[in-house]
């Protein structure tokens, strides 16, 4: 989806817990639900 709006020199890193004592903590651990930080630039 990323690139598909034009961004190039895509990085993805490692994934992270974003839930931890969260509400939701409990079904995000079921699912394994992770967050993972990107960087990506746009040409001009």
């Amino acid at each position: 989806m990323v690139q598909e709006v034009g961004f190039v020199d895509i990085r993805i890193g490692k994934p992270f817990d974003t839930f931890g004592e969260a509400g939701g903590e409990k079904k995000a651990r079921q699912f394994e639900v992770y967050g993972y930080p990107f960087l990506a630039r746009k040409p001009k």
